[in-house]
């Protein structure tokens, strides 16, 4: 007979498998869950975001072991998912999504409960695309449960993405995941589980827990408790300090400096010292022959380029695709033919269900006109985008390779402090750059302002039979996306007032 459990002597130590894992990452979020869940942050757009991946990837997993029966969560209490697991095992099902067991006070819900040829085997599904420390502690903990039990467990497994995996027609499940046998580490983890779920429980007898933050607040995730936690620390602090060579934040908090005009400047790298100078007195830089460098290196016809693409998501949207592959739908493109000409404007915009690369770059490679000079920000990411979509249309690769070769990033005078306004506050991001020199602009005012924004209302619009709503959305987005390319224009060509304006002086203010 199975032995569960659901009533610990005190219902205040009694824990569930996620609040164990977070006790391992820090005792005081587990202790503020348990105790003062009030006081948890709000979950943003992009965590939601997660979470529901992370259903749509644990249903598909499900195809590995078809046919099973689902142990609901909505609408049955602990005991009965209990009892209807115990039941499901006893009439001989031999496959169970959710399993529901309980021992030693702990509760937990196993993705995939399955009876193989040799006995009863475990599976935990996770939309990563790699095993990660923490899911070796997520699994051993279901291990150590459901063993406990008494039901016998000869197969202890964790599921993760198959990064690799390329759709072909419908999502084939035994080539999208992959399958880590992890029963030894497991049944090797079992005094590890034991012990700290006898810290947890003590912590939560003694009360809340005096920890002071540090790296466990964001690794392996962040914690929903950092508004809480970090009340005292206000900017601009240590922790505000931004780009390479940035201190050791925590290093300076334990030694009692928080303020970041308390940083030593021996501390700094002199990237977080321009930072540092331009919170303080409000200090500039200009490397003048840096940026008249980049400029000079310029020609014509001068495009300005942007794209927009669909979330990273670990299920592949459309064939020839990958998990957590982006796919382009959008881009926006500015020209100049001839220095003073006409600013010329092309877009693209995709609105069907089908896989939009094809159209995509088919019209981008019609846009651009022969021997450009490509204006991006941030060519990492134009350039990975190019080259994916390629792989997928490997017709159209020698001419991707082309572009590629004409891309230049407008980025790199910023990131590398040769224009350097102390509103930037150490970033140079676009969206922080721009407001600054071209206050006149802003995208503030766009009801989409950002590409996270841009993937989910593109989707809304493709999904959608309102017209109405189709076309508004439609606007927006060609909106959004044609001020990233303007932002562009506007900016080089403050630069190049830069040059006229200070003709001489480096490292001016």
């Amino acid at each position: 007979m199975i032995s569960s459990n659901i009533k610990s002597s005190s219902d205040n130590l009694y824990l569930s498998k996620s609040l164990f894992i977070r006790g391992l990452q820090c005792h005081k979020a587990l202790y503020l869950q348990k105790f003062r869940p009030e006081l948890k942050d709000e979950v943003s757009e992009e965590l939601q975001r997660r979470f529901d991946t992370g259903y749509d990837v644990g249903s598909l997993a499900s195809e590995l072991f078809p046919g099973g029966t689902m142990v609901p969560y909505e609408g049955l209490s602990h005991a009965e998912q209990l009892d209807m697991t115990q039941t499901l095992i006893q009439q001989g099902v031999d496959t169970i999504y959710e399993a529901t067991f309980s021992h030693d006070d702990v509760f937990v819900k196993v993705d995939i409960l399955h009876r193989g040829a040799n006995g009863w085997e475990i599976y935990e599904v996770k939309a990563s695309s790699s095993m990660k420390d923490y899911h070796v502690n997520d699994l051993s903990v279901q291990y150590y449960v459901v063993a406990g039990t008494g039901l016998p467990i000869v197969r202890a497994c964790l599921v993760h993405i198959n990064k690799h995996y390329v759709r072909r027609g419908d999502i084939e499940a035994g080539k999208l995941f992959t399958i880590v046998d992890l029963t030894e580490t497991a049944k090797d983890k079992k005094p590890f589980i034991k012990d700290e779920l006898q810290k947890q429980r003590l912590m939560l007898k003694s009360g809340e827990p005096t920890i002071e933050i540090g790296p466990q607040c964001s690794k392996p995730f962040e914690c929903g408790f950092v508004g809480y936690c970090w009340a005292h620390i206000t900017s601009p602090s240590v922790f505000d300090f931004v780009d390479k060579g940035r201190p050791d934040s925590f290093s300076l908090y334990r030694q009692g400096i928080i303020k970041m005009s308390d940083v030593p400047p021996d501390f700094l790298g002199w990237r977080q010292q321009l930072q540092l100078e331009g919170l303080l007195h409000q200090k500039n830089h200009l490397d003048i022959d840096a940026v008249k460098a980049f400029v000079d290196s310029l020609w014509y016809p001068l495009c300005f380029m942007d794209f927009e693409t669909t979330f990273m998501t670990p299920i592949p949207l459309y064939n020839d695709t990958r998990p957590y592959q982006q796919v382009p739908f959008q881009y926006s493109l500015h020209i100049l033919r001839e220095p003073g000409g006409e600013l010329e404007k092309y877009e693209f915009l995709a609105e069907g269900n089908t896989n939009p690369q094809q159209d995509f770059l088919e019209r981008l490679l019609v846009d651009i006109p022969p021997n450009p000079c490509i204006l991006v920000w941030n060519k990492t990411f134009e350039i990975r985008i190019l080259r994916e979509t390629a792989i997928a249309l490997p017709e159209k690769s020698k001419a991707v390779n082309t572009v590629i070769e004409s891309i230049r990033d407008l980025m790199i005078p910023f990131r590398d402090k040769s224009i350097y306004h102390w509103q930037f506050d150490g970033v140079y991001k676009l969206k922080v750059v721009l407001p600054v020199l071209v206050p006149e602009l802003s995208y503030t005012n766009l009801e989409i302002s950002d590409g996270g924004a841009a993937s989910s209302a593109w989707l809304e619009m493709i999904q959608t039979n309102d017209e109405k709503e189709k076309t508004t959305i439609r606007n927006q987005l060609l909106e959004y996306c044609h001020l990233d390319t303007v932002a562009m224009v506007r900016i080089l060509e403050k630069m190049k007032s830069m040059l006229i304006e200070i003709p001489t002086k480096q490292g001016s203010n």
